[in-house]
C-alpha cells in the first residue's frame, strides 16, 4: 500500500498488475492496470487515462503527488513533518 503523508490518497498495487486507488472516503476512486520497469511505474486507468511515476526506495513520485510505502520509515518521517 502506498499512501500520501496525510493518508488521504491510498494506492494498492496488486500482484496481478492491477491497482486500486482510494481518495478520502471514496474507495476505488480509480482502478486500472500498472507495469513496473526498473524504478518507473506506468499506469493505465480503466477509462484509458495514462500516467507514470518513479520509485525512490520507499517513496513514489506520481502525478505531482508524493506517496510513501505505508508504515515505512519514510512514511513515518513525512507524517511527523506535516
Amino acid at each position: 500500500m502506498w499512501v500520501t503523508a496525510d493518508g488521504h490518497i491510498r494506492q494498492m498495487l496488486l500482484a496481478n498488475g492491477r491497482y486500486d486507488e482510494a481518495r478520502g472516503e471514496r474507495e476505488s476512486a480509480y482502478t486500472g492496470s500498472y507495469q513496473v520497469v526498473g524504478t518507473r511505474i506506468e499506469y493505465v486507468d480503466d477509462t484509458g487515462f495514462s500516467a507514470d511515476g518513479t520509485f525512490d526506495g520507499d517513496v513514489l513520485h506520481h502525478a505531482g503527488y508524493v506517496f510513501y510505502r505505508e508504515s515505512s520509515d519514510a512514511h513515518r518521517q513525512a507524517r511527523e513533518e506535516r
